[in-house]
């Protein structure tokens, strides 16, 4: 009996199912609509789809079932997460409404800032007080913590969050608050700050409690929904949920700690793109994920993604392990609209998957991205999907020619318009991850993927400069493809501050040793072979009298003076690269300790393959006019078959190739070459 491993990527506009021989390592793609209102319904009923379409097998061989989700996302975008009440140190409950004392934006004086989580009158003070080093100032009030109790569940409250001054030195308040919820409110949903973000900043330690405490309830309900759907499939393997930082954890931990899902579907998307980059020889790339509603982009150097130890979300800032993945609002659903001064804008509002944009013919009447693409003839304009979805050129048409008429222009133009806007809120963001912490993106490969990525890379490379563009084998599945090549993780950190000298070296060893402790205890729950167990350890450093770090990474070995000397050197370095210099005569402190730990599993192979024995015209479909804005006309050009590309085929551009996940546009004076691992390397 063949065994299958499984992962499903649920995005806003499809669900992308990968399907891998765990013996072998041989992969199978399909893609299905989402399903907005329950999307455990299109992940249960596409992976029975995809095993019995592409012939894989049946439902019982799946021995591992991964699934990137944006449920908690959206749920934090759309402020739907579940009531939720606060107790915290007397003095402090406006400290979630206080924050940093920043605008969003310094110069905008109507800007809004996110909508709170916890109201005011669900906020409850109790008198307790740590020290800064722990020692107790005021024991905590039983008896208040039982009437907040009490008061909240009257309120309704479905969660509690549990935050104290200092409790990440000396978590046994928190603790106790739990212990008394546990007797006085058993059903609520409890977070306590320790659990979930053990370091210093109390409003970023604030925020991160009370977004898991938001979240938490709206996890667990869709678990509580996935496991049944799974189970009536057939579908009986050990299940895992993608986590921001790359890994995966079980279902049972994410209903607990819902805030390191917060970016699980993009997180597995660069996973998947270092793997692919790796085997073609790159290890400096721009990762550029572009599906429906939204586009992430993030920066790889030598073959290693950056961690973020603290990241804002959609405006709340969360002191989560996260890799760091920049997000906006462009899809090939993103709506395009005029402004108040009668400018052509693009997103961040989506179509989504329904209504979708006008060329599905489901209603909506708004032009979209994708709707561009149709009336230039980038995109097939009778269908998508290979077949399986058909479209209407002529709706599309009209819409795009409904926003011309009020722009002044004809169709092509305004339809070109929108294109272009969106390329350049795509090079915004990139610029972001790159020039502006000194990097030159011309140094980095370009990998294309996500739904839309691959159609809007050519502009995108030629917008930045970006010399080569790297599209993978299935670039529409790569975020599904990456969580079956990616490891169990988690992450372990604990604030101490102390001088980077030979004085600290006892104490700096004492508490790695104490985090490596608590990643054994892990590695055991979670029955890894000690040969598949790994630990990188990493401190946030900064200059004595900042207020922000740098993560620089620690080498193995005992924490000693030769280790000291390493550690300033990387951060100076850094600090150098990151701000344009370094003051060696200054005084560094060591802030947060971290550590990774991976539990290594059995990953989908992707095997090189030998040269095409057959001449690239076998892999033509038809020829198609296609609105070219080098030329301002439509010319005929040549449409591939990608499942008839071989390693060594070489395409001119202009040219388009199409596959049932993705659809991928070379521009004029470009070539796109096919590697031995069937990734498409776009130059020129």
């Amino acid at each position: 009996m063949t065994a299958w491993r499984v992962g499903v990527d649920s995005g806003g506009t499809f669900t992308d199912i990968c399907i891998a021989d765990a013996d072998t390592g041989a992969i199978r793609v399909w893609k299905v609509p989402s399903t907005p209102d329950d999307p455990s319904q299109a992940i249960a009923d596409g992976v029975l789809e995809g095993l019995s379409e592409t012939g894989a097998g049946k439902p019982q061989e799946v021995v591992y079932f991964g699934h990137g989700t944006t449920v908690a996302t959206n749920a934090l975008i759309q402020h739907r997460g579940a009531p939720t009440g606060l107790i915290t140190t007397q003095g402090f409950r406006d400290l979630l409404e206080i924050g940093r004392q920043r605008r969003p934006h310094l110069y905008d004086l109507q800007c809004d800032k996110p909508p709170l989580l916890v109201r005011r009158h669900l906020r409850i003070e109790v008198p307790e007080r740590l020290r800064y080093d722990g020692r107790i100032e005021t024991p905590i009030d039983e008896d208040a913590v039982r009437t907040a109790a009490h008061t909240l569940k009257s309120a309704g409250v479905q969660s509690v969050a549990v935050t104290f001054l200092y409790a990440y030195i000396d978590p046994r308040h928190e603790a106790r608050v739990r212990a008394i919820l546990a007797e006085e409110f058993p059903e609520a949903f409890v977070t306590c700050s320790h659990e979930v973000a053990p370091e210093f900043r109390e409003f970023e330690r604030l925020s991160t409690t009370v977004v898991n405490a938001y979240l938490g309830p709206v996890m667990a309900r869709y678990i509580e929904r996935l496991g049944p759907r799974l189970d009536a499939a057939g579908l009986s393997g050990p299940r895992h949920i993608t986590q921001s930082n790359g890994g995966v954890m079980s279902f049972a931990t994410a209903r607990e700690q819902a805030v390191r899902t917060v970016l699980s579907g993009p997180a597995t998307g660069v996973v998947g793109a270092m793997k692919v980059a790796a085997l073609s020889g790159f290890s400096h790339i721009i990762t550029f994920d572009m599906g429906g509603t939204s586009t992430d982009v993030s920066l790889i150097e030598n073959g290693r993604s950056k961690l973020a130890g603290e990241m804002e979300v959609h405006g709340y800032p969360l002191k989560t392990p996260m890799l760091d993945i920049h997000t906006v609002g462009a899809g090939g659903g993103s709506i395009a609209h005029l402004d108040s001064g009668g400018h052509l804008k693009v997103g961040p509002r989506s179509a989504g998957s329904v209504p979708g944009p006008v060329c599905y013919g489901l209603g909506n009447i708004e032009a979209t991205v994708t709707d561009a693409n149709v009336v230039l003839q980038t995109l097939n304009p009778e269908y998508l999907l290979a077949g399986r979805m058909r479209i209407d050129r002529a709706k599309a048409e009209a819409a795009v020619a409904a926003l011309a008429d009020r722009l002044g222009l004809d169709v092509m133009a305004a339809a070109q318009g929108i294109v272009s806007v969106v390329t350049a809120n795509m090079a915004k963001a990139i610029r972001l991850i790159s020039v502006q912490r000194g990097h030159d993106p011309r140094d980095y490969t370009l990998v294309a993927f996500g739904g839309a990525g691959p159609l809007h890379a050519a502009r995108l490379a030629r917008e930045l400069d970006i010399p080569r563009i790297l599209v993978p084998r299935n670039p529409g599945i790569l975020c599904a493809l990456g969580l079956l090549m990616t490891d169990l993780q988690t992450n372990y950190a604990q604030t101490r501050l102390l001088p980077v000298t030979p004085a600290s070296i006892a104490t700096m060893a004492e508490v790695f040793a104490d985090l490596e402790g608590r990643a054994r205890t892990w590695f055991e729950s979670e029955t890894i072979a000690v040969k598949d167990q790994h630990i990188r350890r990493s401190l946030d450093m900064r200059y004595r009298g900042q207020n922000h770090e740098l993560s620089i990474a620690v080498p193995n070995g005992k924490v000693g003076e030769t280790l000291l000397a390493e550690l300033r050197q990387g951060f100076e370095r850094q600090h150098e690269q990151m701000y344009g210099y370094a003051a060696p005569e200054e005084p560094i402190e060591a802030v947060t300790f971290r550590i990774e730990a991976i539990g290594a599993v059995r990953q989908a192979r992707i095997e090189p393959r030998t040269a095409a024995g057959y001449p690239l015209g076998d892999a033509l479909m038809v020829k198609r006019d296609v609105w070219l804005a080098e030329s301002g006309r439509f010319l005929s050009c040549p449409v591939y078959d990608r499942e008839k590309l071989g390693p060594r085929h070489r395409i001119e551009g202009p040219a388009i190739i199409e596959q049932m996940d993705a659809t991928t546009f070379v521009l004029p004076g470009q070539t796109a070459t096919v590697d031995a691992y069937l990734n498409m390397i776009l130059e020129g």
